[in-house]
């Protein structure tokens, strides 16, 4: 009887452990990152050039130069279906990675604290999910669909950050580099959620001018700084390729 395995619920035999096609995991996270982030740079800038009264326009009626991200992703188009599809694209890929980080945190992780590499990993997926539902449920048709899912989007995606770090700093020691960048975009990521969630108040609450476009700014550096920590997972897989077999795929080494 022939040898088996299994990975990611496959079945597949070892003498049909065929490569198919073989990509850098480099240049796999890179991709995976850069469509967001381009779909997001192109959201922003569009919405400036072409959108620009109805994307700084707030409630307060005072002038603003930048759109927050959910004008510039949700309220017009092609910037809302631009968006859409790429967070579409990515999401696959990303529960990839996620499901790797499983792999590895099994067998960095001593039997009984297994749980934490499982919890990053339900951390990760829900993160990714929420950034589907807020992407699709705009804020402009659908508000409540879409504070919910930015709430949770921000929470799990602290939680998740943060565990990581400690999860590499005590059982990943050699990966230094990688650990340095993480904590940079964490602490970044928290900064300026706290100045972000100020400006928000201070803007609705006294609607001066600029306070709403200082709010957006903030809002971009919670975003790009959340994609930044996600792209370090390139440094922690290098020197291997993704691998796509007849019956699955997997990271292996260079």
């Amino acid at each position: 009887m022939s040898n088996t395995r299994t990975r990611y619920g496959l079945l597949y035999s070892e003498y049909e452990y065929i490569p198919y096609c073989r990509v850098s995991f480099e240049k796999f996270v890179i991709a995976v990152t850069c469509l967001p982030l381009l779909a997001f740079i192109f959201c922003i800038s569009y919405s400036v050039i072409f959108n620009f009264e109805s994307a700084t326009y707030t409630h307060c009626q005072v002038y603003n130069f930048l759109p927050s991200i959910s004008a510039a992703i949700g309220s017009f188009s092609p910037q809302r279906e631009i968006w859409q599809a790429a967070i579409s694209l990515q999401a696959l890929p990303r529960i990839f990675v996620a499901m790797e980080y499983l792999n590895h945190h099994q067998t960095v992780l001593k039997r009984d604290n297994f749980w934490l590499g499982y919890l990053a990993c339900v951390l990760n997926i829900v993160e990714n999910i929420a950034l589907l539902t807020l992407s699709f449920f705009t804020s402009s048709k659908f508000y409540g669909i879409h504070e919910k899912a930015f709430i949770t989007f921000i929470l799990v995606s602290e939680i998740y950050m943060f565990l990581i770090c400690i999860l590499q700093k005590k059982y990943n020691k050699i990966k230094r580099h990688s650990l340095k960048w993480k904590k940079r975009c964490l602490l970044t990521n928290l900064i300026f959620i706290i100045i972000a969630g100020y400006l928000f108040m201070r803007h609705n609450s006294f609607c001066e001018p600029y306070v709403y476009s200082m709010f957006a700014a903030s809002e971009y550096i919670v975003v790009l700084s959340n994609m930044a920590f996600h792209s370090t997972a390139y440094l922690d897989f290098q020197h291997k390729d993704l691998v796509i077999y007849k019956h699955g795929f997997a990271l292996t080494e260079r």
